[in-house]
């Protein structure tokens, strides 16, 4: 049941503007699990699966429960709820780092950081548009359409939408799902199936072999993906929407900071409640 409610929560990741699903699933402490599970799926298949299972079943409910919610949040307040989200994605930043120093770190990581902040703030901010968007695919791109969104999703700190749309895919990906053209979906299909077990294979040895490298890198392509969370709508003045903007994006960051160690922070406030229960009111003096 807590897998499948965590699921729920990597659900809304997987739909909301910048907050990645598989960044969600690191600060729940589920990545490397949930990885490990795929990358070995045939080898222990049972135990594979009956920790596979709740978390694709929350995950399913989560995207089918907010899509519309998100939906209809964007395009009747799309200012107030990309502030919400950029206050979300925010909030995740000191635990994903905390994840990222879990396994010891030294000062080289920050080049690791650096580097791939660079990297990745040039193709997906600066480039958003890398490749001609493709509209009538062959065979093979659509395939690859499958594989980018495995890619996208199992990689932490990358966002679906951002990478799609530098690949020219994303129009394809938004429309083959609108009309349910199986031309597309039945070979995206298959290279979705290709690339989360290929994918997750590497991703598994790549973070048991260098977990700190690994997730220097991502942690440096996550922060590259975060200006892309607001857009042309996100008009900042000296006016009423943007105070309130401001106000929605610190209770994102709170809940979202508060979300991620929420067995750690609920204790902290239980000890802060006893302690003001235990301070006594002043004697009055006669």
């Amino acid at each position: 049941m807590i897998n499948f409610l965590k699921g729920i929560v990597v659900g809304i990741g997987g739909i909301a503007p910048g907050l990645s699903g598989s960044v969600l699933l690191v600060i729940l402490g589920l990545y490397q699990k949930t990885i490990s599970a795929i990358g070995t799926l045939f080898k222990e298949f049972k135990k594979n699966v009956k920790f596979l299972l709740p978390l694709v079943l929350g995950f399913g409910v989560g995207v089918v429960i907010f899509s519309k919610i998100v939906d209809f949040l964007l395009n009747s307040y799309e200012m107030y709820t990309r502030f919400a989200f950029l206050g979300l994605v925010l909030g995740t930043i000191p635990l994903f780092y905390k994840e990222v120093k879990k396994e010891g770190f030294s000062k080289k990581y920050y080049i690791f950081m650096a580097v791939s902040f660079i990297i990745g703030l040039s193709i997906f901010f600066f480039n958003q548009n890398l490749f001609p968007a493709i509209t009538n695919p062959n065979i093979i791109q659509s395939v690859f359409l499958g594989v980018a969104v495995a890619g996208s999703s199992i990689v932490p700190g990358v966002d679906s939408a951002v990478i799609l749309s530098s690949l020219g895919l994303y129009e394809l990906y938004v429309s083959s799902i609108a009309n349910f053209d199986l031309a597309v979906l039945i070979p995206a299909g298959f290279g979705l199936v290709i690339g989360v077990l290929l994918i997750s294979f590497i991703m598994n040895k790549l973070i048991s072999k260098f977990y700190t490298g690994t997730f220097s890198i991502i942690f440096g392509l996550f922060l590259s993906i975060i200006p892309n969370v607001l857009n042309e709508s996100c008009v900042i003045g000296f006016n009423v929407n943007t105070l309130i903007s401001f106000m929605i994006l610190i209770i994102g960051f709170t809940v979202s900071y508060f979300l991620g160690n929420i067995e750690g922070n609920t204790e902290k406030l239980k000890k802060i409640w006893n302690k003001i229960k235990r301070i006594k009111a002043p004697e009055v003096v006669k």
